[in-house]
């Protein structure tokens, strides 16, 4: 507990106390100590001033330990160093403390403490780039010369890099003792796979393996007796046997080569007594077509995936069917797809898919659609109306919109009325133009006013012209089918916008091309007719599936079938 003693009580006992420890009591303000901030006040005392409140460690100190009896100096003599390097560091620290050599320099900016901050950090900036490093290089000890023989010892005992050879852990450095060899003996064959390359050709390919001059020209004789050497596909690999040199330097004599010629035959080359030979080996193949069918749900496309048929049959299956029904309002979720391609299977396992060749589509179990792939050109063919004539509006020639209708009006050009002799029509610059119907071109080229401009002459005296083309994609005497894309829209000739001028013509007139009509002929007679039929009935017998069985030979044969000779060979168990 506190003890409570009068001011003049309390100042001697703090003196004493002080003199006894070398210290004595600062004032603040006047004071010996702050006042109390409960403001107390005492009736005993001089003034009733406050008076402050000390522990009992303050009131009482605690007797300091015995001290050893000093050594008295004499008057004359002078502080040691020791104490005078102690006393500067005291003034200096008392000076650092007072002066504040580094303020915050975010505070009382332009004033005397702050320029004050601001040279210290500039004086220690400069001193810190007065002993900024030097990266001069330091030399090292210089290595020892090695000669040749101790470079390969000392090489051979490394991980040498792939690009030396990667010879290390296979041999040692040669020493004196190894002689090198006059001749090192070839090895009697060489075995090698060669690739046919794009745009390479059979007799380079030859070459760059290391087949002779000789050898080289009777292989190339002998494998087109058998497939021509430019139908060999790019990417066929050939297994090549190489032999012995005939004389040191020469090439390599090829001793056998075997690769795949077609889809149903390999060829081999072969060297034997009298010389090479070539020998084919048929591999069976099976070339049932693959049938799917399907319903079509909510996506045709999907559910003719999820049955197994190849995008590409499907692409040309959508592609046929969209002339005669419309893909978006014409199908129903029920109605089911027919779908026929044609179909390879070798022995060795390889699958080709061709050409689609039929094309069916049926609601409530009637057929609605039957095309079937015929013809020369490999035209899909509906079954119904092959021998009835038809007649067809011509479509649009380009994606576009009519801006100049057919008749008189005066040219934009050259200023006066004259008859207008087609119809524009505006499009994109560099858009698609497409045969209005099939024919033969009969002009392709440039022509006055139209530019570039191709004529397609349909039979029957009718014909189109297209103008004023940026580029044509026919030529003249060629064959174009109706949809077939012929040019693209540009602004050739007396033009002034890219747009598309069609003409078209009856018995080498001009005529209104909006009232245009095509008659189209009976497709095949009727001996072709029979044979279309034969070739549908056939598809549609097909069974779905069939083409994925086993090509594996019936094993339970019929023993009609079985030769005499067959039936006295000893079973074998």
């Amino acid at each position: 507990m506190p003890l409570i003693l009068p001011p003049s009580e309390l100042l001697r006992s703090l003196t004493e106390w002080g003199k006894a420890h070398g210290r004595a009591p600062r004032k603040r303000d006047g004071h010996l100590f702050k006042a109390l901030e409960h403001g107390g006040e005492i009736a005993a005392g001089e003034g009733g001033g406050h008076v402050a409140a000390l522990s009992h460690a303050q009131v009482v100190p605690e007797p300091a330990a015995p001290e050893s009896p000093a050594r008295e100096l004499p008057a004359q003599s002078k502080p040691r160093l020791t104490d005078r390097i102690e006393g500067w560091k005291r003034d200096i620290e008392h000076w650092c403390h007072r002066v504040e050599i580094a303020p915050d320099l975010a505070c009382d900016i332009g004033s005397r403490r702050w320029l004050r901050g601001m040279a210290t950090m500039l004086g220690l900036s400069v001193a810190a780039c007065a002993f900024w490093p030097d990266f001069s290089t330091v030399e090292a000890a210089t290595t020892a010369p090695l000669a040749a023989r101790e470079r390969d010892e000392f090489r051979s005992q490394t991980i040498a890099p792939l690009a030396l050879g990667a010879d290390a852990g296979r041999h040692m450095g040669a020493s004196p003792l190894v002689r090198p060899l006059g001749s090192v003996p070839e090895r009697p064959s060489v075995d090698l796979v060669a690739t046919l390359g794009q745009g390479d050709s059979f007799a380079r390919m030859l070459e760059r393996i290391g087949v002779g001059g000789d050898d080289a020209v009777r292989i190339g004789t002998l494998v087109g007796q058998a497939v021509p050497l430019d139908q060999i596909e790019p990417g066929t690999q050939f297994d090549v046997t190489l032999g012995g040199r005939p004389v040191p330097g020469a090439a390599r004599a090829l001793t056998a080569m075997n690769f795949r010629a077609r889809f149903d035959m390999d060829l081999s080359v072969q060297r034997g007594a009298a010389g090479l030979s070539l020998v084919r080996h048929p591999i069976h193949v099976d070339e049932t077509p693959l049938r799917i069918r399907g319903t079509v749900g909510s996506s045709l496309y999907r559910s003719a995936r999820n049955a197994g048929a190849p995008i590409a049959a499907i692409q040309a299956y959508l592609q046929a069917i969209d002339k005669y029904v419309s893909l978006e309002s014409d199908i129903r979720a029920n109605d089911a797809f027919d779908i026929v391609v044609a179909y390879k299977r070798s022995a060795k396992g390889e699958r080709q898919v061709g050409n689609l060749l039929y094309a069916g589509l049926e609601h409530d179990g009637k057929p609605r659609v039957q095309l079937l792939r015929w013809g020369q050109d490999g035209e899909m063919v509906a079954g119904a109306g092959l021998t009835e004539s038809s007649t067809t509006t011509p479509g649009m020639p380009v994606a576009g919109h009519m801006t100049s209708p057919y008749g008189m009006r005066r040219h934009p050009i050259l200023g006066y009325v004259r008859m207008h002799a087609g119809i524009d029509f505006g499009a994109a610059y560099g858009s698609p133009i497409y045969a209005v119907a099939d024919g033969v071109v009969s002009f392709s080229g440039r022509h006055g006013g139209h530019g570039n401009y191709v004529r397609i002459e349909h039979g029957g005296g009718l014909g189109t012209g297209y103008g004023h083309m940026s580029r044509i994609a026919v030529s003249a005497g060629s064959r174009v089918r109706a949809g077939q894309v012929i040019g693209y829209v540009g602004s050739s000739g007396l033009s002034t916008g890219p747009h598309l001028h069609f003409e078209a013509y009856r018995g080498g007139q001009t005529i209104n091309p909006t009232g245009l009509r095509f008659v189209s002929g009976p497709r095949i007679d009727g001996k072709e007719k029979n044979a279309f039929d034969a070739r549908m009935k056939a598809l549609l017998n097909v069974q779905p599936g069939e083409a994925l069985g086993s090509m594996a030979p019936a094993m339970n044969a019929s023993p009609s079938t079985l030769r005499e000779i067959d039936r006295l060979e000893p079973k074998t168990l």
